[in-house]
């Protein structure tokens, strides 16, 4: 079996239900279960600042689905709650990031593990802490030694 963690986020229409019925079609994935699930945090946009706040979450998946196998899971998965691509950072309806697969480095065009800012960004660090606090990043040391470097991003657990 293998674990994969897997960022949520939306910020149109209800998000907060968008985000609990993700976890259900998350939970419906072939040859996977979920272990666990985040609280959901209401998050400050980056990059692209005129929309409004995200909800946004991570969830702990056991799986046999090969990592590009899961993503195209997740892309399909978007697909059907109404992801569009407009524009870089902008609003959605879903956006479901793998972050990590075991504790696999990847590099491919398509997908990078672990996920190549997760270590940057607030509205993941902070779940994926709270689910597992001691598990290292691969090649980036502890999930809570990166939660300073967050520190001045808009967060609140709800």
């Amino acid at each position: 079996m293998n674990f994969a963690y897997v960022a949520l986020g939306a910020n149109l229409g209800d998000p907060i239900a968008t985000i609990r019925a993700a976890f259900g079609a998350l939970a419906n994935l072939p040859e996977s279960r979920i272990l666990r699930c985040s609280s959901l945090y209401r998050t400050a946009p980056i990059g692209n600042t005129e929309q409004a706040e995200f909800i946004n979450a991570v969830a702990t998946l056991e799986t046999m689905l090969a990592p590009e196998s899961l993503l195209d899971a997740l892309l399909d998965i978007e697909t059907r709650f109404g992801r569009t691509r407009a524009e870089k950072d902008g609003p959605r309806t879903l956006d479901l990031d793998l972050l990590l697969y075991n504790s696999l480095e990847i590099n491919l065009p398509r997908l990078v593990l672990p996920h190549p800012r997760l270590h940057l960004r607030a509205f993941v660090l902070h779940p994926l802490a709270e689910l597992s606090p001691n598990m290292p990043l691969p090649g980036r040391g502890h999930i809570t030694a990166w939660l300073p470097a967050v520190a001045n991003q808009g967060i609140t657990r709800l």
